[in-house]
């Protein structure tokens, strides 16, 4: 399976999130960020930002999910991303 053009598959990174004085959030309170971590799985054809195994933070409303190989995925457009790590 190859993903076309500016699309990317990534797999969602559940990580914890805390605040400067180390107070661990909520699920909830995490939610409501703007931004999830994710690894690339699938680079599209045409992508130039990002290579296979990266890890990115991207926008939480972009694309849509899969179940791909028994594992959930979403896919979003090259656009997205907003860090590279």
């Amino acid at each position: 399976m190859k993903a076309i053009g500016k699309y990317i598959v990534i797999e969602e990174i559940k990580e914890q999130i805390t605040t400067n004085s180390g107070i661990l959030l909520t699920s909830d309170d995490s939610d409501q960020l703007r931004y999830k971590k994710g690894l690339v799985v699938i680079p599209g054809t045409s992508v130039d930002t990002v290579k296979k195994g990266d890890t990115i933070y991207y926008d939480k409303r972009a694309g849509h999910s899969m179940i791909l190989n028994e594992n959930m995925v979403s896919i979003i457009s090259e656009n997205d991303i907003v860090v590279v790590l």
